[in-house]
């Protein structure tokens, strides 16, 4: 496939002719102010919106396909949430409108957060964090400050090692110290471990519930009994939020604090269609320090408090990223009193085809899952999780998360959510189990994948620390170290071959 900067047309008639005098279309625009040359492609409208369509059907997307990318939820974002989010009440709000002339978008931000404090059991929530990260990043914000004000010196965080990266990333921010805890042959955090690293310098002990291998916690009300007594505070990782819908409320499990991902558990759009939007409940004990502006409801009108002075501060300018909450308040509300059935049918779903395959692969923890589960492929050989992945998306299918958690070797991280159906779920496991059998019979052949694509596989690591990104008008390829990279269309050329 082209590049746009490879076209090159003579009747399009939008730049000018460097052989015509130009002084009749240029009028008297001083002479130092015009340029020599334009370097953009010279390309027709109807070539544009051919060139920028062809590529967006190389994209993957849930809209196109089955996307179990584990532990990042990616179900299908209900288009009605879309509809709801481009009324123009929302989508025009100046976001410094007068509170009387705001009543209906206070109202749905208020609504929203008694929704989560019904989903949760926490006692108050701020919208305003613009992701799951920054929300976290304010969960533990609140827990230093809450220790400074009671003059407790707490200078470190437990979390288990099938953690996800951004709680000792948060941490570290924090100016915290991590200590890590194994996890026992059931996939739970080692709780005899856990009773020995728990000191009075504990400030925080950061839970995933259920954890990044798909697993609850079964010790959590120990644990929770156990922090507590010891003076430190519970906190929630609540990207897995997606299991518990109406079956367990983590402030029920003990938990103090909890960030939501609404791009995860209520549907919002990831990456490419956000903006993203987090979400924090804490317990009373720590509403005071959670940011301002907070909606309140005096039972006539919704406004904003900036008054209470022990807050934290804002984490990000006015009220967050409200359109994502018009997408989050829309889901709920669509599925009213049965919001129970989203994390029941994805429960379902994980199990079913985590059945399906722990026959070809390895199961390390052979429990029953939750919304997600992890397999290994190492008696496949070394790279397989890799190579597997590159293959799958000749199937149609897009890659599993692999090598996460660190604690699972050739871990293959499957999360299929409650949207995907039956059929889907069959396709998926018949693919995986051919491409087992392939390694086995031909392996060299799956370690060419992927082999449908329009780019071949890339050497990773390269691709990371040297992405090939300029185009280079007299060569179109990009010059590194005194090299010539070779373009799209080069790899693409040598694929056919």
């Amino acid at each position: 496939m082209k590049l746009i900067f490879e076209y090159e047309e003579s009747i399009t008639g939008h730049l000018p002719d460097s052989s015509d005098d130009d002084s009749h279309s240029l009028g008297d625009l001083p002479r130092e102010l015009i340029r020599k040359e334009l370097p953009l492609p010279n390309v027709s409208e109807i070539d544009v919106i051919r060139h920028y369509s062809n590529m967006s059907r190389k994209n993957f997307g849930v809209d196109i396909g089955f996307y179990p990318l584990g532990s990042c939820t990616m179900k299908y974002n209900p288009k009605i949430n879309e509809d709801i989010a481009k009324l123009e009440g929302f989508m025009q709000l100046h976001p410094l409108s007068h509170q009387s002339c705001i009543q209906g978008s206070l109202q749905l931000m208020w609504e929203l957060g008694e929704y989560f404090k019904k989903i949760t059991g926490m006692d108050a929530f701020s919208l305003q964090p613009a992701a799951g990260s920054q929300s976290e990043l304010l969960g533990v914000m609140i827990a230093k400050a809450y220790f400074k004000e009671k003059k407790e010196k707490r200078t470190k965080i437990i979390i288990p090692d099938s953690a996800h990266g951004t709680n000792p990333a948060t941490a570290a921010m924090c100016k915290f110290e991590t200590i890590t805890v194994k996890s026992d042959s059931r996939g739970n955090m080692d709780i005899n471990e856990f009773k020995e690293l728990l000191e009075e310098d504990i400030a925080l002990v950061m839970l995933t519930n259920p954890n990044t291998l798909g697993l609850f916690e079964e010790k959590v009300l120990e644990i929770s009994d156990l922090a507590h007594r010891n003076g430190s505070l519970m906190y929630c990782d609540g990207a897995n939020m997606n299991a518990l819908l109406g079956i367990t409320r983590p402030a029920d499990q003990g938990f103090d604090l909890i960030h939501l991902n609404l791009h995860k558990t209520f549907s919002t759009p990831h990456g490419g269609g956000g903006p993203g939007a987090g979400a924090l409940g804490v317990k009373t004990h720590l509403s005071d320090f959670l940011p301002l502006p907070r909606v309140v409801n005096d039972g006539k009108n919704f406004a904003l408090d900036y008054d209470r002075r022990r807050s934290v501060g804002m984490t990000r300018y006015c009220y967050g990223n409200f359109g994502m909450l018009v997408r989050a308040y829309a889901y709920i509300r669509s599925w009213g009193n049965e919001l129970r059935k989203i994390s029941e049918h994805a429960i379902l779903n994980a199990n079913y085809l985590c059945s399906l395959l722990k026959e070809d692969f390895e199961l390390p923890y052979d429990r029953r899952c939750a919304h997600e589960f992890v397999l290994s492929s190492r008696k496949l050989g070394q790279k397989s999780a890799l190579n597997i992945a590159k293959r799958i998306m000749d199937y149609g299918f897009h890659p599993p998360t692999i090598y996460f958690p660190l604690i699972v070797p050739e871990a293959l991280m499957i999360e299929p959510t409650e949207t995907e159906s039956k059929e889907t779920l069959d396709e998926f496991a018949t693919a995986l189990r051919k491409i087992a059998k392939e390694l086995k019979e031909n392996p060299d052949f799956v370690k060419g994948a992927p082999y449908t694509r329009s780019v071949e596989r890339l050497d990773e690591v390269i691709a990371a620390r040297r992405p090939n990104l300029r185009w280079n008008a007299h060569t179109g390829l990009e010059e590194e170290d005194g090299k010539k990279m070779p373009g799209i269309n080069e790899r693409e050329d040598r694929r056919q071959k």
